[in-house]
């Protein structure tokens, strides 16, 4: 089991929160989990990119159409 942290939000984005619960049939805690799983994906994501960025770049491959020409 998980821990558990307490935060204070916006009376309106709770309500936001509880509206998308009801039509998602998934609890509040769920859908800020997911959210925050995707908020750390996107995280480090931007992170590894920022790293090889300026490999990628030194060797050419600029666009996604160069990484599948690579790949292809």
């Amino acid at each position: 089991m998980g821990q558990t942290i307490t935060i204070r939000i916006p009376e309106d984005m709770r309500k936001d929160l509880e509206e998308l619960s009801k039509y998602e049939h998934k609890p509040v805690s769920d859908l800020v989990r997911d959210s925050l799983r995707r908020y750390i994906s996107i995280h480090r994501f931007r992170k590894l990119r920022n790293i090889t960025l300026p490999f990628a770049e030194s060797s050419g491959i600029i666009t996604d159409e160069d990484v599948f020409k690579i790949i292809s």
